[in-house]
């Protein structure tokens, strides 16, 4: 047991030999060191009672095995520290009159947080059946982990959270999102010292060298250090304290320490860190807003290392607990038939003096509440965490100010998203006083060709500059890190509290935040079913440098998976488009920047590639989500069509085009039409997502019985997916991208994957019955372009001039 609690025990304010000096002794009172820990009691009251209880919540007669949840749910761990930074969090709140917020990055600290809501009042004004009294305290204990009420760790459904505690590593992350662009806010963010082991919680750490003490807020990270994880010790908890120093330094902070296991003597410290925290920032802020100061600060932050699971039950079975990794969920798991285990539960409940806290109806008392704020100043009121509530509509100015002039659909090209990059500069520009637009992106900005934003922000930046940097800027709006960890994180913060964004990314990489955007999706499906809840700026992603275009790069940057991840995902919140060009991507972006609470993905390419749509036919073509290109087709309006052919994202467009073209010129007789889908949702049932086709809308643009072969820009599994319940599905024959890459020519790469005009054609001539027999010249002849091709480019090292030159002769 001594080992275990070796590194809680110093409560004198002593230090370790070679130990950084612990903050100093608060200047609290002892009424107010007792009104902290009052509600610090509480609070632990509270969560130990959600894990347990069922009812008989005052314990106003004794604990029987009835007053127990038949389950057992829910993490003790970590809850008593995160307890005690709420409770100060309250005093320098309402000290100071702060606007504030807190992350609260451990996984499962939902009975805390839950506990501190309810304390404060702020959950029964969200929730007025939980009401701040018996009957509420006991309503509050049943609901959590139990069918039909909330999870065990902190949610949407926990008034004041942005945070979705299920998944760790992304809470400091997180803060700093919150922290951008708003001038007036503190951030706390509490890191679990198992979470700091993640990679995106390290790479975290250098969030602060894009923080502008000027026109951002603060961030306050806390790190706690209760030493273990569900059944190993953590790193952080095992270093030297003279490591963890030089580590915390090197990140560029000011670590203040906090240790012990003596309430009262942590109290003090805690109060003490928490004020000359706050008075640093405040110096720091006031440097650089009034005295000019431009040299990158560092910011403090709290190193808080308490024992595990502290004031629950030391011992349990004759093996320690407290201090111990078996303090991390349920120390206590026999309650409902040990006895023994339910006499020490009793003993552990009754040992906070629930009679001091709350009056016989339950309410908690005068000195309970002494440190809460009052009104949004409430942690768990606070708007910050309701960002719905601050959003403002986003100025986008009128797309005819940046469309591009198609008299001839196929003769001109523009790069796509240098387009787009026009319409992100205004946009930039039209935010620049309320600053409540960011672009994020690892690294890519200039490469996705929407560098045209620099000419009205530049990058943000706080660290050295030298001569040869260029568009760095202290309060500039683009963000760019080696880090899509970092980029997600940090836009999902700027989103929930109450702005908008895009995130651009080469497309194989957008993988690399799959989990992220699980929960975040997860965390808009549960926020659009809480009316409370205010919708917030939908999270748009722009995938570009996509597979077939990253013929240079070869085949480590070619992957198209990610919109395959998205559509798994709930129908209600997300949404897939592949503009073909340049008008399209326009009208898609001005939508996707208009939403609300969804996850809107959009694939478009940075290379140059023609223009099809004008302006207005754009906006048609995308109202519509799929559309009949008949100028590309040659049905016989007077009946079916022989053939569909379908196409998806700007490379398979311009390849079934071409193909069209192709069997016009040599199978006149063939009556082919040209079906281009924008939004990926359509193809699924209208019982299935939303902007589903009808079936009879469906089977009116893609026939019942007729061949449709569809060029598709990923893996063309996921269109049979989407598709399988369509009457058609039999006849739909799909090509796309089936891991054939490597650095080639940007032709090779479609012919290598059998999505070239040739092969398309050949697929017209394989289905169509009895087409076979007649074409069979014209087939050989596409077969023979193909073989050509093969040995063209190993000699020339370029596409046959055919491909390389082509362009739509109408």
């Amino acid at each position: 047991m001594s080992d275990a609690r070796t590194p809680h025990t110093r409560t004198d304010g002593a230090r370790a030999p070679d130990a950084p000096a612990p903050a100093g002794a608060s200047g609290l009172s002892d009424v107010e060191a007792s009104a902290l820990d009052a509600h610090w009691r509480a609070a632990n009251y509270l969560a130990v009672g959600q894990i347990y209880l069922m009812s008989n919540p005052l314990l106003k007669e004794p604990l029987a095995p009835e007053h127990i949840k038949p389950r057992l749910l829910g993490h003790w761990g970590t809850s008593p520290g995160l307890n005690l930074v709420h409770t100060h969090l309250n005093r320098v709140i309402k000290a100071r009159s702060i606007q504030a917020l807190c992350v609260w990055g451990p996984g499962h600290g939902g009975p805390a947080v839950l506990a501190n809501s309810w304390l404060e009042g702020s959950y029964s004004d969200t929730y007025p059946d939980v009401s701040r009294d018996a009957a509420g305290m006991e309503l509050l204990f049943r609901q959590f982990s139990f069918p039909g009420g909330v999870p065990s760790h902190v949610a949407p459904e926990t008034p004041g959270s942005i945070h979705e505690g299920g998944e760790l590593g992304y809470a400091l992350t997180h803060a700093y999102g919150a922290a951008f662009d708003h001038p007036d806010l503190l951030v706390t963010c509490v890191i679990g010292d198992g979470e700091a082991e993640t990679g995106p919680l390290a790479a975290s750490w250098h969030s602060n060298k894009f923080l502008d003490p000027v026109h951002d807020g603060a961030v306050l990270p806390v790190l706690h250090l209760n030493g273990y994880k569900i059944a190993n010790p953590t790193v952080l908890a095992r270093l030297p304290e003279t490591e963890l120093d030089a580590l915390l330094r090197g990140y560029g902070h000011e670590p203040l320490y906090v240790s012990g296991d003596d309430p009262f003597t942590v109290h003090r410290a805690m109060a003490d860190a928490m004020d000359r925290a706050v008075d640093r920032i405040g110096e720091v802020q006031s440097a650089a807003r009034t005295g000019g100061d431009t040299a990158r600060p560092a910011w403090p932050m709290i190193v808080l290392r308490t024992p595990k699971g502290w004031t629950g039950p030391r011992e349990v079975d004759g093996l320690p607990v407290e201090g111990t990794w078996r303090a991390h969920q349920v120390p206590l798991s026999g309650v409902r038939d040990n006895p023994g285990h339910l006499r020490q539960l009793e003993a552990w409940l009754r040992s906070y003096r629930p009679d001091e806290l709350f009056d016989s109806e339950g309410r908690p008392t005068p000195q309970v509440l002494d440190c809460v704020p009052e009104g949004t100043a409430r942690l768990g009121a606070t708007p910050y965490a309701n960002g719905g509530l601050l959003l403002r509509d986003l100025p986008v100015p009128p797309l005819e100010e940046h469309a591009v002039e198609v008299a001839e659909p196929g003769t001109v090209q523009h790069e796509p998203t240098r387009v787009l990059g026009g319409l992100l500069e205004d946009v930039m520009a039209a935010t620049a006083g309320r600053r409540d637009f960011r672009l994020v992106g690892p690294d890519e900005t200039a490469s996705n060709r929407l560098d045209a934003v620099y000419e009205a922000t530049g990058k943000a930046w706080q660290a050295r500059t030298l001569p040869t940097d260029e568009h760095l800027a202290r309060d500039g709006r683009v963000m760019e890190v080696l880090s899509e960890h970092l980029c997600q994180g940090w836009l999902e913060g700027y989103l929930l509290t109450g702005r908008h964004g895009l995130f651009s990314c080469y497309e194989a990489f957008a993988h690399i935040i799959d989990s992220m955007v699980n929960q975040h999706i997860k965390w808009l499906r549960t926020s659009r079913r809480l009316p409370w809840r205010r919708p917030v700026a939908s999270l748009n992603y722009l995938l570009t440098s996509h597979v077939w275009r990253q013929d240079h790069n070869g085949f480590s940057h070619q992957d198209p998976g990610f919109v395959d991840h998205i559509l798994n995902k709930s129908p209600e919140v997300v949404r897939v488009y592949l503009p073909p060009d340049a008008n399209t991507l326009l009208s898609v972006a001005d939508h996707a920047l208009r939403s609300r609470d969804y996850v809107n993905v959009i694939v478009a390419g940075k290379q140059p590639a023609f223009d099809w749509l004008t302006l207005d036919e754009a906006r048609a073509h995308c109202a519509r989500g799929v559309g009949v290109w008949e100028w590309a087709g040659t049905e016989d309006r007077s009946r079916e069509p022989d053939v569909v052919l379908a196409c998806a994202g700007d490379v398979p467009t311009l390849e079934t085009v071409a193909a069209a073209g192709l069997l016009r010129r040599h199978v006149p007789e063939l009556a082919v039409r040209v079906v281009n889908v924008v939004d990926m949702t359509k193809l699924l049932p209208q019982s299935e997502h939303p902007h589903g086709m009808p079936d009879a809308e469906y089977d009116a643009v893609f026939t019942r019985d007729k061949p449709v072969i569809f060029a598709y820009h990923g893996y063309p599994w996921l269109i049979h997916r989407l598709a399988y319940r369509r009457t058609g599905h039999a006849h739909l024959h799909v090509r796309g991208y089936k891991e054939e890459g490597t650095t080639t020519t940007p032709f090779d790469m479609v012919v290598r994957n059998d999505l070239d005009r040739y092969r398309l054609a050949m697929d017209v001539i394989d289905r169509v019955p009895g087409l076979g027999v007649r074409a069979v010249a014209v087939r050989q002849a596409m077969a023979d372009v193909r073989t050509r091709h093969h040995v063209w480019i190993r000699e020339h090292g370029t596409d046959l001039p055919e491909v390389a030159d082509w362009t739509w002769d109408g």
